[in-house]
């Protein structure tokens, strides 16, 4: 029996609908309107299309969004003028800086600099502290996002075995927070783990997140296991889809490349998720579509919280 497919996309919009519901009641009932600016340096072209993303987001849900695009020359300390300036503004409540930045800026100097109840993105120490000692914390958005799939989807997490492949700041960690938050015993594997399957062939719960198209194959996973795919990679040569996908969802595949020259592929191997997982978010559809929603998530949990509510 194949895998049940998770939708990513009905989640987010029962969740983007709660939060816009949110919005209008805290416009009519207190005159506060949530605000987020994104600041994004360079021309990265996957970066203009997630940003154009979260600002019509915030369109569509009320939130106020301002989208400040600098030039890639711009340096270090013009960007930190940038966001200590959007720290003191008492109208802006969520401030995300878009990565990758451009390399002669250090990534880290300017993310510790925004304010940590500002900062929306849950990548600040101070956010990070909190999460790992389960207090009430911005989270990052996309470990976020796979924790509402599985509670809203029903799947039961206190008890589990779950095994998080990958160990990035964005993703990995705290994602093994939020699980561990939620009561399941959280093995983290990583490119120095030995006999890798060996460890996530016995869990119940299987979150990857590596940055490798299809790595997650049959031997590592356990029959009727919960598969949550991360990753996002993008290929272009048609041969190599037949070791990812098979049937219909091979020949969908084959036309999108003919027709945009590259197709989406996680970090697990499609065909063998369906045939041996219980559950499965695939890529596109599934873990992606939430990061956005529990973006706004988080600006409107800031704006809340700046003003005590």
């Amino acid at each position: 029996m194949a895998a049940k497919i998770l939708s990513g996309r009905q989640i987010a919009d029962a969740i983007k609908a709660e939060i816009a519901g949110e919005v209008r009641e805290l416009r009519t009932a207190k005159n506060i309107i949530p605000a987020l600016t994104a600041v994004r340096v360079g021309d990265d072209a996957a970066s203009a299309v997630y940003v154009a993303n979260k600002v019509s987001t915030c369109e569509e849900l009320g939130i106020i969004s301002e989208h400040r695009h600098l030039p890639t020359q711009t340096s270090e300390l013009q960007l930190l003028d940038i966001v200590n300036e959007l720290n003191r503004a008492p109208d802006i409540d969520g401030i995300l800086v878009q990565l990758p930045l451009p390399k002669h800026i250090d990534e880290a100097r300017i993310l510790d600099a925004i304010d940590p109840n500002k900062d929306v993105d849950g990548f600040h120490p101070i956010n990070v502290g909190r999460l790992s000692q389960g207090r009430q914390s911005l989270v990052p958005c996309t470990p976020a996002g796979v924790i509402q799939i599985l509670k809203r989807s029903g799947v039961e997490i206190a008890g589990k075995n779950a095994a998080v492949i990958g160990r990035s700041n964005i993703v990995g960690k705290p994602m093994a927070a939020l699980l561990l938050q939620e009561n399941a015993t959280v093995t983290i594997c990583h490119s120095r783990t030995h006999e890798l399957s060996s460890i996530t062939s016995k869990a119940d719960i299987i979150v990857a997140a590596i940055g490798r198209p299809g790595f997650v194959t049959a031997d590592h996973i356990r029959e009727g296991a919960v598969v949550i795919d991360v990753g996002i990679n993008s290929v272009s040569d048609p041969t190599r889809l037949s070791e990812f996908f098979e049937g219909d969802e091979l020949e969908k595949r084959l036309t999108a490349i003919e027709k945009r020259g590259a197709t989406l592929v996680g970090d697990v191997c499609h065909k063998d998720a369906m045939n041996k997982a219980g559950v499965f978010t695939p890529v596109p559809g599934g873990v992606g579509l939430l990061t956005i929603a529990m973006l706004m998530r988080n600006t409107v949990d800031a704006a809340k919280a700046r003003r005590d509510i």
